[in-house]
């Protein structure tokens, strides 16, 4: 399998060393506009991870992961397509998200296949609630919660997100609201803990419909402090910070079981960055394995084989819990 990872990063480079652990990555392309950071990131791997240049044509691979900045993953993806790549992006930019799906119908004619939202969240938490969904007759309503950043552009992704305009899904059609509204009080495993969070462009939502259009309620909430709902619509105060703390997710899923309403929610924490890489390493392996959907774009929220990949991923120490008690 040959494999490049574009866009080394906290969650890129993590990317890059997932598909090295791994013996069925013969050729492991690595890029980024800072050639120093390919350079280190490379000798680090060691053979089959080698460099390209950034301004250089991309070799022959059979899947790439872009890691790279917020609002350069839509023409990569259509340059990739073009040369045959299946892809995976760790996006969670709501209209770039957004027009990474529109791409589906290019990429099924050209037989390839596209991954969106494929990191910790959207990502992770879509596996999640497809486990959870299978548990059920009937999905009612789908909850997803987020707390911590990764890198420094999934910090000012953040940022960006609390002061745009949020999707929640409700009683069929869009509801839209403003970041930084709506908040929830939400539980995450320990020691995380329980985080006030509230609306943002994310596009938790919009995946999510498209694998369950019968789900009368989808809703996506982020953490937030009071300064960064103040400051959101500012520039950053400082700059971000070159990788976070431990972060969480959270799922809430209500279905149907026989006559009987329930309720299931997962959780878990990790470093987002770290859980991210992974989570887009495994689902180019899926691909490539052919556990993935047929050529067109996708969520991960719409595959068959989530235990699987679950399996994989706690294989690669990126565990969920469930949630046990009275509720």
């Amino acid at each position: 399998m040959r494999a490049a990872v574009l866009g080394l990063g906290a969650t890129g480079a993590r990317a890059a060393r997932q598909l090295r652990s791994t013996n069925e990555v013969t050729d492991l392309v690595l890029v980024d506009v800072d050639a120093n950071r390919a350079e280190r990131v490379a000798s680090s791997l060691g053979s089959p991870a080698r460099t390209v240049d950034a301004t250089d044509p991309l070799p022959a691979v059979d899947v790439a992961v872009l890691c790279v900045p917020t609002h350069h993953h839509v023409e990569l993806t259509r340059r990739l397509l073009v040369a045959g790549a299946d892809v995976v992006s760790v996006c969670d930019d709501l209209d770039e998200v957004r027009e990474l799906i529109d791409l589906g119908p290019e990429a099924a004619e050209r037989g390839r296949r596209l991954v969106a939202g494929a990191g910790f969240s959207p990502g992770l938490t879509c596996l999640l609630v497809r486990h959870a969904a299978d548990l059920f007759d009937e999905v009612d309503e789908i909850h997803v919660a987020k707390v911590g950043t990764g890198g420094p552009e999934c910090a000012r992704q953040h940022h960006r997100a609390l002061a745009s305009g949020a999707l929640d899904w409700r009683d069929g059609g869009w509801s839209q609201g403003p970041g930084g509204s709506g908040r929830q009080l939400a539980w995450f495993p320990d020691p995380v803990g329980a985080h006030d969070c509230y609306r943002a462009a994310v596009p938790d939502a919009l995946l999510l419909r498209r694998a369950f259009p019968g789900a009368s309620r989808i809703t996506a909430r982020v953490a937030a402090t009071r300064r960064d709902r103040f400051s959101a619509r500012l520039p950053m105060l400082r700059p971000p910070h070159p990788e976070g703390g431990v972060g969480g997710i959270r799922v809430e899923v209500w279905g149907r079981r026989g006559d009987a309403r329930d309720v299931v929610v997962y959780g878990a924490i990790d470093r987002p960055a770290v859980a991210a890489g992974a989570v887009a390493a495994v689902a180019a392996l899926a691909l490539r394995r052919g556990q993935l959907a047929a050529p067109g774009a996708w969520s991960l929220a719409e595959v068959d084989e989530v235990l699987s990949l679950l399996s994989d991923l706690a294989e690669r120490g990126v565990r969920a819990a469930a949630f046990e008690g009275a509720r």
